[in-house]
């Protein structure tokens, strides 16, 4: 290889590998707030892995390019083009390099996932959930078509809306009374299918406090995009105050969007002819969301 063109391509790549960089670090804009501790080991992932990508797209296309203006042949050329036989040392790199990318993104990843420590094997899905349920400290969370309720067994406190103290472990245990349902919470970065029929033992930690958007990840059926609520993380003083005044009221049914519409369209003349699920009753709860709130 001609030194100019190894001058070339290095500078061509460390070209690339700035413009991959600083790609990278312009991802953590694309993304909602860093409302968790998983979201900031989530979001590195996210800005390494978008480096890499804007390293290899632009490399590739390059690559093209350098080809198409200096290796094209002349207008009237219509001979074939020159018999080429394997090269050894092209193969090797062509399969090393992406080797080493993939395997350093999946070694990356995998400490990423370890260090958020979400959830663990089977048995701690499973086995750990049930003890989990005795610590009055634990938030059981409960998903039904279509609403989400949360009961804090240390309070007395049920709500439909989520309410976690900032920068302290959040420890829930989710549940489905019917089908498969999706807890999923963006500014977090945090998703966790819920299966029917078990106790999931689920954990993270809020690090900003303010209201964001939990939302089910899962198509649960005809109200799905419904079943939404706020989870709002606040101080730990006015998390206690939160749950003191929550035990203070009376429990009542709670506003469900999913069973309000559901009586507004079977009192309509119109009828589409197909059976739908009807939405379970609305939760009774001492402190309900409101979409108006």
């Amino acid at each position: 290889m001609k030194p100019r063109t190894i001058v070339l391509i290095g500078t061509s790549a460390i070209a690339l590998a700035a413009i991959g960089w600083v790609t990278g670090q312009a991802a953590y804009s694309w993304l909602p707030p860093q409302a968790s501790a998983e979201s900031k080991l989530i979001d590195n992932l996210f800005s390494a892995m978008v480096g890499i990508g804007t390293f290899i797209l632009l490399g590739v296309f390059l690559a093209l390019a350098y080809s198409v203006l200096f290796f094209r042949a002349g207008r009237y050329d219509y001979t074939d083009g020159p018999a080429m036989e394997g090269n050894l040392s092209v193969e090797i790199i062509w399969t090393v390099i992406p080797f080493i990318l993939a395997m350093g993104i999946a070694i990356y990843s995998y400490f990423i996932y370890e260090q958020m420590s979400i959830v663990g094997p089977m048995e701690h899905v499973h086995g750990s959930a049930k003890t989990a349920e005795q610590d009055p400290g634990v938030i059981q969370v409960v998903a039904r078509q279509w609403s989400w309720e949360f009961y804090y067994p240390r309070s007395g406190v049920t709500s439909t809306e989520l309410h976690l103290p900032n920068n302290q472990r959040a420890k829930l245990v989710l549940r489905s009374e019917d089908v498969l349902h999706g807890f999923y919470v963006p500014a977090f970065r945090i998703k966790q299918d819920i299966i029917p029929g078990r106790a999931i033992d689920f954990q993270f930690t809020p690090v900003q406090e303010g209201r964001y958007r939990l939302r089910d990840s899962q198509y649960s059926g005809t109200y799905f995009a419904a079943m939404q609520t706020d989870v709002v993380v606040e101080s730990p003083e006015s998390y206690r105050q939160w749950l003191e005044e929550g035990a203070k009221r009376t429990a009542k049914p709670a506003y469900n969007q999913a069973f309000e519409e559901y009586n507004r369209s079977s009192g309509s003349a119109l009828h589409a002819g197909w059976k739908t699920v009807i939405p379970a009753n609305p939760p009774i709860v001492n402190y309900s969301f409101t979409p108006d709130k």
